[in-house]
């Protein structure tokens, strides 16, 4: 467990429901347990092509894990977690948000993991998996790290790192991975600078320093550009290879050098415990509602038995109160019309944005494809294409998460408008998968004038000016074949040629054109696809919350009614009995919300100090 205390008062608090008979609150609690018992904390190890990322990950749990090799790359996530025995699990998940099936769960040995997610073994992820999911037993693990290893085909500046930036809000820390063999690119920059804004925890690690003796330089230039860029962020330089030495051989000097004491310190301490933290603080919050609203009829009831003069008017101001409680439930409240029409809106804005952001890119593309020979520059321009899609799409994700918990805001504020309440902490709760990729944008084929091609061109033309003209000249009494006729068949070959070269690239042109049209609606496609997705989950977990808020504070106040009427019927003798049991009810439900003040107290120390 993640936070025994948390789950020692949770437990408590869950017999207290049961005892008070309120199975409404008891099923509030019984999801917090639920999230205890599961303290998995996620890191996306996330870069470029072929910077090391998955010998990372094999390098922290000293296990080879992830296939690597010169000529092997990541197509599949790949999700490492604690368990008691090794084991690889394929998993698919249903191809749409309608489909309530679970997913399908597949499990393949060790040694055949590499045939699934890599690029290798498994291209374009044809196979349609997910992600893979490997458990092992080792000890960095076992406090609920789970270490996410994310493709890196097409690097950051592509589709697919947009796609990425859709599992930020769902991490709890990310690190980016960069070789010693060059300082940071504009698009890791922009991919940081990004994550800062959706995840909590980012930290950047420098891998390779063993191959690279200027890696110090790399650092030095990296911290820089990140101070230049204004990102708080970690830089841990570490060597994969002597990290993995060390452990073998158990030399803890070599390890000191490897770097991943330093990272490892890192992910226990400020991602691990933080995660530790965040339940401690949210367990604690929601047993202190839970022993407000249990404690709510017996105050009632006690202030009526002590003054029964004021129990009609404690009685017509709870009514009020449960009034206001109702009407929060209705379709029609404030709150959920606000919930509503904020994300209709929200999904009509954020792709109106995308459209337009990718509409911008498609003119220019466009442009520079008029301007030049696509077959001249299509190496260049694709590289461009992609690194400016994927910065559109990345924009467009952190303003829609920006916008979505501007409005759980907007929510809470009206919710609050009938009753007192905290907005819930908004978690991503999504799966290990990274969202839908999208391929690379296709070149297409390269269609050039051959020598031969342009020799028979320049004869078929040239044959037909040297006829036209030699015919025109014999009026003239010169013969077919003369200097005129033969200068003509050479111009108008060259001529020929020329047009067929013209029509060439303006086919070339206009084929690119379309090739960049089909790849923008792909990017368009999937990324409002994923946007979506992440909308209707934050709308289903805000209406969830405050529905079932609402239904607590509509049960509790009617039975405040309810206790603050009988009191009026009891009889002085009974009266002074039952303002002690009253008391002696409230005092245990006063050291249960005592005991979650105390779990908040160590949590908000440390929210306060970082």
């Amino acid at each position: 467990m993640a936070v025994p205390a948390a789950v020692d008062l949770v437990d408590l608090a869950l017999k207290a429901t049961t005892a008070y008979e309120r199975p409404d609150l008891g099923a509030r609690l019984q999801q917090t347990r639920r999230r205890l018992a599961d303290p998995n904390v996620r890191v996306l190890i996330v870069g470029e092509f072929k910077q090391g990322k998955s010998q990372l990950v094999n390098a922290l749990v000293n296990a080879p894990v992830c296939p690597v090799d010169d000529d092997i790359s990541t197509a599949v996530p790949t999700v490492v977690r604690h368990g008691e025995t090794t084991s690889v699990t394929l998993v698919r998940e249903p191809g749409s948000e309608s489909d309530e099936r679970p997913p399908e769960r597949t499990v393949v040995p060790i040694g055949r993991l590499a045939e699934y997610v890599s690029e290798a073994g498994n291209p374009g992820n044809r196979a349609n998996l997910s992600y893979a999911e490997v458990s092992l037993p080792r000890k960095l693990l076992a406090g609920g790290l789970v270490l996410v290893d994310t493709p890196g085909v097409g690097g950051l500046g592509s589709a697919h790192g947009a796609a990425t930036m859709s599992a930020l809000p769902s991490a709890d820390a990310v690190v980016l991975v960069s070789d010693a063999a060059q300082e940071y690119t504009g698009p890791e920059l922009e991919f940081l600078a990004a994550a800062m804004k959706l995840c909590p925890n980012v930290a950047c690690v420098v891998t390779k320093t063993d191959l690279y003796p200027h890696w110090r330089r790399i650092v030095e230039l990296d911290k820089g550009h990140l101070a230049e860029a204004g990102i708080d962020a970690e830089i841990f330089p570490v060597s994969s290879m002597l990290r993995l030495h060390a452990a073998q051989t158990q030399d803890a000097a070599l390890m000191d050098e490897s770097g991943f004491t330093e990272l490892i310190s890192f992910l226990l301490r400020k991602v691990v415990a933080r995660a530790d933290d965040l339940d401690r603080r949210s367990t604690g919050h929601d047993v202190q509602a839970v022993a407000e609203q249990l404690a709510a009829s017996m105050k009632a009831e006690l202030m009526a038995q002590e003054d029964p003069e004021r129990a009609e008017a404690l009685v017509s101001e709870l009514t009020r109160a449960k009034t206001r409680a109702d009407e929060l439930r209705q379709r029609s409240a404030r709150w959920q019309t606000t919930l509503n029409d904020g994300v209709a809106d929200l999904i009509s804005d954020i792709d109106y944005d995308l459209r337009d952001r990718l509409r911008t890119i498609a003119r220019e593309a466009e442009q520079l494809l008029d301007d030049a020979d696509p077959a001249a520059i299509w190496d260049q321009f694709s590289e461009w294409l992609q690194q400016q899609v994927a910065s559109a799409a990345s924009a467009n994700f952190v303003w829609t998460t920006q916008r979505a918990r501007w409005l759980a805001g907007q929510v809470a504020e009206h919710f609050a408008e009938g009753a007192d309440v905290a907005l819930p902490e908004l978690r991503f709760d999504q799966s290990a998968a990274v969202a839908g990729k999208v391929n690379a944008v296709e070149q297409p084929v390269d269609e050039k004038l051959s020598i031969g091609g342009a020799l028979f061109t320049g004869m078929r033309g040239g044959y037909g000016g040297m006829l036209m003209i030699g015919m025109a000249t014999t009026f003239a009494g010169l013969a077919l074949l003369n200097p005129i006729s033969i200068g003509a068949a050479v111009l108008f070959g060259g001529k020929t040629v020329h047009d067929e070269r013209k029509r060439l690239k303006q086919r070339r042109q206009a084929e690119s054109k379309n090739a960049v049209r089909r790849h923008i609606d792909e990017v368009t496609f999937q990324v409002s696809k994923d946007s979506r997705d992440m909308l209707r989950t934050i709308q289903r977990q805000l209406r969830d919350h405050f529905t079932a808020l609402a239904e607590e504070l509509s049960t509790s106040l009617a039975e405040s009614v309810a206790a603050a009427q009988s009191a009026v019927k009891t009889n002085v003798s009974g009266r002074d009995r039952r303002i002690a049991d009253l008391k002696a009810e409230l005092a245990r439900i006063d050291a249960l919300s005592k005991r979650a003040v105390a779990l908040l107290a160590p949590a908000e120390t440390v929210q306060g100090s970082a």
